[in-house]
């Protein structure tokens, strides 16, 4: 937190077949398991560019969560479905150690390109729709406590979660 490139909208892939692109996949792959992450978008590995990883089978930073499908989109869009807005408690690797209490929309739709070149659309909600938002918004500039309604609902994983372990599981 603090890095301008996390401030910025990041531009689009203009050649999504670009064998650098598979490297760059690879590496936000690497990092997001090596810090139990459940999402990473580009601009988080200073690379400016609108590619998101996600997904998960199960993870430990978020134990009670349903899966979310292993997806990597590259120049993805969303499309909010509902007005319903539902409060969740989200992390970051780019703000290692907090957490906060953040509103998201609850039903979405999102798209963009695969991997391989194919255009991929697919629905989400709950947790799912909530982790696609948060990698989005890096995408656009946004950090989560940039979301917060409530400022009493964010601080450190250690007071506000203390019997939880979830601080062990922070990047260091």
């Amino acid at each position: 937190m603090g890095d301008p490139r996390l401030l910025s909208v990041a531009r689009p892939v203009d050649d999504v077949h670009d064998p650098e692109l598979k490297a760059i996949i690879a590496d936000m792959y690497e990092t997001m398991h090596a810090t139990n992450g459940v999402g990473l978008a580009a601009p988080q590995i200073g690379i400016d560019l609108r590619l998101m990883i996600f997904g998960f089978t199960a993870n430990p930073r978020y134990p009670d969560e349903l899966p979310v499908p292993v997806t990597t989109l590259i120049n993805p869009w969303v499309e909010i479905l509902s007005d319903e807005v539902e409060d969740g408690w989200e992390g970051c690797l780019s703000v290692p150690g907090m957490r906060g209490l953040v509103p998201r929309a609850t039903h979405i739709r999102y798209g963009g390109t695969l991997e391989d070149g194919r255009v991929m659309e697919r629905e989400a909600q709950g947790f799912h729709a909530r982790v696609f938002q948060h990698e989005f918004d890096h995408l656009n500039g946004v950090l989560y406590p940039q979301r917060i309604r409530d400022m009493t609902k964010f601080g450190f994983i250690e007071a506000l979660f203390p019997e939880s372990g979830l601080s062990a599981l922070e990047p260091v």
